[in-house]
């Protein structure tokens, strides 16, 4: 398959991307209206590659009927790459961030918005280089004129996992933390009203006073007009440019039916090297393996495959299951962002289920008690095993806690530690069991953390991941309070909001 997403040779420049063609998706969306370019991108079939895997020209489609009269619409690109196994957004924004910018700028055309946000993290020793590399194609475009017919900006937001989430990330714009809400993001978006009385209109980048954490937001019929945004991720929006300008069919070329088009996959774990690439969708996870990770490594035998932290383990029965939405999800699984973590029998499992365990119940914001109290339990229970310190009754409790983690979620954090850690012990319970026999060796719970890099065909993680505590501060201790009790509506999780925490931020 000829790349379509990620240049054989990375586009160093706009004019290098202009030479291969781009910037045409752009021109052609400015030529007709809006029903057009929905309708081509309906016809694609191109699904959002964020995860959910939601069919784009629906969600566009549904953006633009929802139009304020009020405000404009935003359009904001999902740049917070954080799930662990993943790098494909990073690699598509390092190779081809033309092609991002110019789906978003086409997007933005069809849902009549008049703003473009791109949301990436904050910069550090890691990711300041990919957030200069954006802000320099980005000024390439404006240069150019394709940002003539509004505003595009850069935003820098926290670190936390839950701010790849829609709705949360629509709280960080508008300067709360990371808390996902309830609300159709359709209706209520990156932009607020404020309160009658304090100000004449709208306004933006309302601090949303008294809305923060555990609050609902306004629905269609509301009484207060609010403003739709559309968010969509950066390989999403990476599609969008050749779909306009070579048609839906050609998108279809590749793929399936049901998920047409190639993906970008990143493969981590028990592999002779890790990396990332981009495939046909429908080539099968072993293929997928194989080609971008080299097999797995020598001397070892696969015993599974995780999608991050939000699938399902892919036993090695199923290892020929097509990279397709419906195929991963028949075999009890999920496609996902397309992150294949590669588990082999040299890797043990309830260690493995610990980091995850760890990892979502330390990035849970604790809105909803029983995620954050159980999911809690069920890491400090499972790392007990883990160093010979367990029972049968840990095990019993994990097992209960697993059905109750869930309870009144309000995202899928919850239901990720159901499906992920339930995955694990369902179809390798001995792999547990064995870490109650006092001859077991101990072991540390695997370290589950978002990619910083990729180098020397290793993923290399954050390194502060381990020391991240449930309270969101870093050290040794934490301060026994929750991120959604911690963190007041004016305030996002920044340092001098951590440093506030307790005891904990002073080992920061």
């Amino acid at each position: 398959m000829e790349p379509r997403l990620l240049p054989t040779v990375p586009y160093a420049t706009l004019d290098d991307y202009l030479a291969a063609g781009g910037g045409a998706g752009l021109d052609a969306a400015r030529k007709v209206d809006a029903e057009v370019l929905i309708g081509e991108l309906e016809a694609s079939g191109l699904r959002g590659r964020g995860g959910a895997g939601f069919p784009t020209g629906t969600k566009w489609r549904t953006v633009a009927a929802n139009r304020s009269d009020t405000v404009p619409t935003t359009v904001v690109v999902n740049a917070a790459e954080g799930e662990p196994g993943t790098f494909k957004d990073r690699t598509i924004m390092r190779t081809n961030p033309y092609a991002v910018i110019e789906g978003a700028l086409i997007a933005a055309g069809a849902v009549g918005a008049d703003r473009v946000i791109v949301a990436m993290k904050r910069p550090d020793v890691d990711n300041a280089a990919d957030l200069e590399r954006m802000r320099a194609a980005l000024g390439e475009a404006i240069a150019a004129g394709w940002c003539d017919h509004g505003v595009v900006e850069i935003f820098e937001g926290p670190e936390e996992y839950l701010y790849g989430e829609e709705t949360a990330l629509l709280e960080v714009l508008n300067g709360r933390p990371p808390f996902p809400r309830i609300a159709p993001p359709f209706r209520h978006g990156a932009d607020e009203l404020v309160d009658a009385d304090a100000a004449q209109g709208p306004a933006r980048h309302s601090t949303g006073a008294g809305k923060s954490a555990n609050v609902e937001l306004a629905g269609p019929g509301a009484e207060t007009p609010a403003p739709p945004a559309l968010v969509d991720n950066v390989e999403t929006l990476a599609n969008v440019p050749s779909i306009v300008a070579k048609g839906a069919q050609w998108f279809r070329a590749v793929g399936t039916e049901e998920s047409p088009g190639s993906i970008v996959c990143t493969v981590t774990g028990a592999v002779a090297h890790d990396g990332v690439g981009e495939i046909a969708m429908g080539t099968t996870v072993r293929k997928a393996i194989e080609r971008i990770g080299g097999g797995v490594r020598r001397g070892e035998r696969i015993v599974g495959v995780l999608g991050g932290a939000s699938t399902a383990l892919l036993p090695v029965e199923q290892l020929d299951t097509p990279l397709t939405y419906e195929a991963m999800a028949a075999a009890g699984a999920a496609l996902g962002s397309a992150s294949l973590i590669v588990i082999s029998d040299g890797d043990d499992i309830a260690a493995v289920a610990a980091g995850f365990a760890r990892f979502l119940a330390v990035e849970s914001c604790g809105q909803c008690t029983p995620c954050k109290s159980d999911g809690l339990e069920i890491s400090d229970r499972l790392g007990a095993l883990c160093a010979g310190e367990g029972s049968q009754e840990d095990l019993d409790v994990i097992a209960h806690r697993l059905t109750t983690v869930s309870d009144g979620a309000r995202c899928n954090l919850a239901l990720q530690t159901q499906t992920v850690v339930g995955s694990l012990l369902e179809r390798h319970p001995e792999a547990f069991r064995v870490h109650l026999d006092a001859d077991t060796a101990a072991v540390a719970p695997v370290v589950v953390a978002e990619i910083d890099e990729i180098a020397d065909d290793r993923a290399v993680l954050a390194d502060r991941a381990g020391t991240k505590q449930p309270d969101w501060t870093y050290g040794d201790t934490w301060s026994g309070t929750y991120p959604a009790a911690l963190l007041g509506a004016d305030q996002t999780p920044d340092d001098q909001a951590l440093a506030d925490a307790g005891p904990a931020a002073d080992e920061q």
